[in-house]
């Protein structure tokens, strides 16, 4: 009889994922068909490299689903709406710092003032249709991305205390670029390096395309004054999302390398250990600090490259935000002559009492246990160190 109860293992056919998500937004329109390249390569990496899960194979099958039934639901709303391009997305602003540098908290104090449109994580999650101002605090969706993760909460409860994600709070650009199949983000849940190796090869123009278009679509019935935008991955791409928003506003924070690298292969060892019982804590630690070292080289580049926009970067130090993120953003609003309030600080005070740093609990790692040492990260992150004067704590 056990063979019997075993529970069946989920299939990943590329083609049944695509055709479900298309049946489900009620359209197949996809806009750029780049993505269909990757599918074939994803599934490969998945099958050779992934050593997944029953979960897993079912979080694989779900997250791809998701993320192709977002994208056909906007270009089907799109169609239907050309008014959307008729708004304009000025001088958005993005965080682009290295990960666990505070970046989160800071775009979540953004997204305090009533002028700035953040996506809100339930938004993200659920897009189609539009949120609307009327019911935007009321959107049955939010409850649907409460029941989500509180899922996720479930499957790995230590997450809160790494990295907080509430239906209501910010969510960064990851998923959007992933609905493109570019980004990182299909690497941090499944362990894909192939195929993370070819997407860093590609082009990310399309992805950004995409992004502009996904903004469109949340922005067209629930408008503000500007977007402020956050995803550590955009330090990679910084010249395709420069391309695309050439008026952007960007701020990149900075923290210790020897601070950061193993604080986010242990991030990413808690969620990979969601869809496999087999994560290499010390290939992933390698592999994080390689793809993050090359990010900031290649964002410097770009900078550098960039020096007519100086005005529209600005950096800021880890220390600064313990210090007082709430004064470092109104340096920032001031370096980008945005209006600043006392309403719009208490706002962001008020915030930051109701998340406390360690609010769900102490995060735990230590360096060796992802087989890192001081000295290889120092030797890695000598040029960023250097180039951003960054304060060396440990």
């Amino acid at each position: 009889m056990g063979p019997l109860l075993a529970p069946r293992w989920p299939s990943l056919d590329s083609d049944r994922i695509v055709r479900a998500a298309a049946r489900a937004a009620g359209s197949d329109e996809f806009g750029d068909p780049h993505f269909l390249e990757a599918l074939p390569i994803f599934f490969d990496a998945i099958d050779r490299e992934a050593d997944l899960s029953w979960l897993g194979r079912v979080m694989c099958r779900q997250s791809l689903r998701g993320f192709l039934q977002n994208r056909f639901g906007v270009y089907r709303h799109r169609a239907a709406h050309p008014e959307l391009v008729a708004a304009p997305i000025e001088r958005p602003i993005f965080i682009a710092g290295f990960p666990r540098t505070g970046t989160t908290i800071l775009h979540n104090l953004l997204a305090q003032d009533p002028a700035n449109r953040a996506p809100l994580a339930w938004e993200v999650q659920f897009p189609d249709p539009p949120p609307q101002s009327a019911t935007f605090d009321t959107d049955p969706r939010i409850d649907q991305a409460r029941t989500l993760f509180g899922h996720m909460d479930a499957m790995a409860p230590s997450l809160a205390s790494i990295h907080e994600i509430g239906a209501e709070m910010a969510q960064e650009c990851l998923p959007i670029l992933a609905h493109s199949m570019l980004g990182p983000q299909l690497n941090m849940i499944f362990n894909v390096p192939s195929y993370q190796a070819w997407v860093d090869r590609q082009s990310h123009a399309p992805a950004y395309r995409y992004h502009r278009h996904f903004l469109e679509h949340l922005q067209s019935e629930h408008m503000k004054d500007r977007w402020v935008l956050k995803c550590p991955a955009h330090l990679r791409t910084l010249d395709a999302l420069l391309t695309e928003y050439p008026d952007a506003r960007i701020i990149f924070t900075h923290r210790d390398p020897a601070e950061t690298v193993p604080s986010l292969a242990s991030l990413f060892y808690v969620i990979r250990g969601m869809a496999s019982d087999s994560v290499d804590p010390i290939a992933l630690g390698q592999q994080q600090m390689q793809w993050w070292a090359e990010s900031l080289d290649l964002a410097t580049a770009v900078r550098s490259e960039h020096s007519d926009k100086s005005d529209q970067f600005m950096d800021i130090q880890f220390e600064e935000l313990v210090s007082d993120p709430v004064a470092a953003l109104g340096r920032a609003y001031e370096r980008f002559r945005i209006p600043w309030s006392s309403d719009v600080e208490g706002r962001m005070r008020s915030f930051l009492a109701n998340h406390p740093p360690g609010k769900h609990g102490s995060h735990q790692y230590e360096i060796g246990d992802f087989g890192l040492t001081l000295g290889q990260i120092r030797e890695r992150f000598e040029g960023y160190s250097r180039a951003y004067d960054i304060p060396l704590v440990v």
